[in-house]
């Protein structure tokens, strides 16, 4: 495939961000994603920030650094917002940092690592007052297959991935859908698919997708079956200056979660659907990306009561070799 399939999905989503090159791992279509909470709780929604991490579609290995942030600040019950009151947690703030490798073979078969490590701010109504409590600790590992050998340009990939129990899933102050680390080992299916408007064209397209579930828990707590995918348009807009290439990206990032469930789940409180437009661009140099978005809500369909952020913000910088 040509650079502008390289440029284009550079960085979907989640992502979610910047590679040139990445666009193996563009799935399906956009779809859905969702995230649990325990009673009252939050709509997390951390899934958002996976679905767009790409492949290459040439030979060769990328590493990648990526930080995120999401401030769930704001009550929300079924299509709208809902009194503060309704909900003993009054904000989840988190900063996610996370470090990534990635390389695809010859053979059209590639591998992915991402190492997350979290910041959080909670703050809740403990019975005697609004308590805040700050925790930071590594996150769930995830570990990704991929074959996109179905053509020559590896334009099209499937995905079988598997997210590790590594996160703090224990922290005395958290609840348990608030944990950075769910305790759970999950399974994940994937598709991609990127192209041009034309034979030659500044305009690119791309859609990716992944199916999520858990195969084992602990502590009585199995989070919600996650729907994430992404659909999104790119334009080669040309250069600035000599060596920085530019890309506006707008994207459609759609989410479904089933509820948690388990002794220590809400679900009643659990689950969502919900929509966002992600306006971003990508900047490379040489054998530098760097990627930005912001994530707006459009539509959002939330279980219960549960904390909802405004915007989702999204970087990545990455190096190919």
């Amino acid at each position: 495939m040509s650079n502008l399939s390289t440029r284009t999905i550079s960085h979907l989503r989640l992502s979610r961000f910047v590679r040139r090159y990445f666009p193996l791992t563009l799935t399906l279509l956009f779809a859905f994603a969702s995230t649990s909470t325990a009673a009252l709780a939050c709509a997390c929604g951390c899934g958002v920030f996976d679905i767009d991490n790409l492949f290459p579609t040439q030979p060769g290995g990328s590493v990648f650094l990526e930080y995120d942030y999401m401030d769930q600040n704001k009550n929300w019950s079924g299509l709208s917002g809902a009194p503060a009151a309704n909900n003993d947690d009054k904000d989840i703030r988190t900063s996610f940092y996370t470090a990534g490798f990635q390389y695809l073979f010859a053979s059209g078969f590639g591998v992915m690592a991402e190492v997350p490590y979290w910041n959080r701010h909670f703050a809740t109504n403990t019975g005697r007052s609004i308590d805040a409590f700050d925790h930071s600790a590594l996150g769930d590992i995830r570990l990704t297959g991929v074959y996109s050998g179905f053509s020559a340009d590896n334009s099209t990939g499937l995905t079988l991935g598997i997210k590790l129990p590594t996160g703090d899933h224990n922290y005395a102050n958290f609840d348990r859908d608030t944990e950075i680390g769910s305790g759970s080992t999950d399974l994940s299916f994937g598709a991609s698919h990127i192209g041009t408007f034309g034979v030659v064209s500044p305009w690119h397209y791309f859609v990716q997708g992944r199916y999520q579930f858990s195969v084992a828990t602990t502590g009585g707590y199995r989070p919600g079956n996650e729907l994430n995918g992404v659909a999104g348009v790119s334009y080669d807009a040309g250069t600035i200056g000599e060596a920085i290439d530019v890309a506006p990206i707008l994207q459609l990032i759609g989410s479904i979660r089933s509820h948690d469930s388990g002794p220590t789940a809400s679900p009643t409180d659990s689950g969502y659907s919900r929509l966002l437009l992600s306006p971003g661009v990508d900047l490379n140099i040489q054998s530098w990306s760097l990627h930005a978005e912001v994530d707006l809500p459009i539509y959002q369909n939330i279980i219960g009561n549960q904390l909802i952020a405004q915007q989702l913000i999204k970087t990545n910088i990455s190096y190919r070799f």
